[in-house]
């Protein structure tokens, strides 16, 4: 039996091809395999965002039920190996977050960087061009692509007063409609770049969707938003028509190849 069969690194959430529309999700869980026990930290800290996006699992099929839309999610920790990291970055598998010692990923042989490469990080990228190429030929065009994430209220003992984020890089097809559909919601801050700079260079939209042309969006929500069900359930219901919205617009199914200005971004989580 593989590693991958015993663990699999990716959950793949059926949805209708011919919309167009496609959700993916980095750090959607928690989860190690069994061989890696908890990294050596105490099981407390794995419930913490420096291990997962918060709500975000829950959030994402919801949001898949309400549009249709497939969804890719990576089942394993973002403290075994991130996969909205470029293989050469150097965070790309974390040895302190957030004034965390993560014991198991130091020291880190060269022969474990490639494994936790080849059975997790790879096989879940495999999965996200796998259904973007089935959305672009279900569709007949190339697919909208909604990045989703949550960030933690507070970070390095800074508040962060935002409901909502829209991270980009490049390509504002997508982010300025999105942004003006959440800014006219009443009360809500939602941030242009925030609480994260969007250009990261070989994260998940710049190895998916920048160096593609397809229209993306990544998705920034407050952990303490959505840590229940009510919250998820308010967000799903919120976004959904939104994406929808977004998606049924012409200028988002076209590739257009422009210039990045990704490069080293401080303090991105």
């Amino acid at each position: 039996m593989t590693a991958a069969s015993q663990f699999p690194p990716f959950e793949k959430i059926e949805g209708d091809f011919s919309s167009g529309l496609v959700l993916i999700a980095d750090h959607a869980f928690n989860l190690l395999p069994d061989s890696y026990g908890t990294l050596g930290l105490p099981a407390c800290e794995m419930q913490r965002h420096i291990a997962y996006d918060i709500g975000i699992e829950a959030l994402t099929r919801a949001l898949s039920r309400l549009t249709g839309a497939p969804a890719v999610m990576a089942r394993f920790s973002r403290l075994l190996i991130d996969p909205n990291r470029g293989e050469d970055d150097p965070t790309l598998i974390r040895q302190l977050y957030d004034g965390t010692v993560v014991p198991g990923n130091y020291p880190l042989s060269e022969q474990e960087r490639s494994l936790r490469l080849e059975r997790y990080y790879q096989p879940y990228h495999q999965a996200v061009d796998e259904l973007l190429d089935n959305v672009e030929n279900g569709s007949g065009r190339p697919p909208l692509v909604i990045s989703l994430h949550s960030f933690t209220p507070r970070m390095q003992g800074r508040e962060r007063p935002w409901h909502a984020g829209i991270l980009w890089d490049s390509d504002e097809r997508a982010v300025k409609p999105l942004l003006e559909m959440l800014r006219s919601e009443p009360g809500l801050l939602v941030g242009d770049n925030e609480p994260y700079e969007g250009a990261l260079a070989g994260d998940s939209m710049f190895k998916h969707c920048t160096v593609r042309g397809y229209a993306h969006a990544l998705i920034e929500i407050r952990q303490d938003l959505i840590s229940g069900d009510a919250g998820i359930q308010e967000w799903a219901n919120r976004l959904a028509p939104m994406l929808d919205e977004l998606n049924s617009r012409s200028e988002l199914h076209e590739s257009i190849i422009g210039p990045s200005r990704t490069g080293p971004v401080p303090g991105r989580s």
